[in-house]
């Protein structure tokens, strides 16, 4: 399991703010894959939610590049989607 950062923590994006609310992550041998609930609070997602899939390095870094999981990595987040709720509904969603 990854180390459990704040929650919720503000967010901020060119079209609009809020919060993370939940998020799944696991500690992988490269990286710290993460699948995040972001909750709008202002601007044009005010009121909606959107689903992150990123990346932190084993310092604790936001990486700005694309998330690539491998085997372990997909186990890893499936158990920690586990503590998540809102995100596991949202996540059958999109596979239903």
């Amino acid at each position: 399991m990854a180390p459990a950062r704040k929650l919720p923590r503000p967010f901020e994006m060119p079209w609009g703010r809020g919060e993370i609310v939940e998020e799944a992550a696991y500690t992988g041998e490269h990286h710290e894959p993460c699948i995040q609930l972001m909750e709008y609070t202002d601007g044009e997602g005010a009121g909606g939610h959107s689903i992150r899939f990123c990346t932190y390095n084993h310092r604790g870094q936001f990486q700005r590049s694309p998330l690539m999981l491998s085997d372990g990595d997909i186990e890893g987040l499936r158990r920690a989607l586990k503590e998540t709720p809102r995100l596991q509904a949202l996540l059958r969603r999109l596979l239903d």
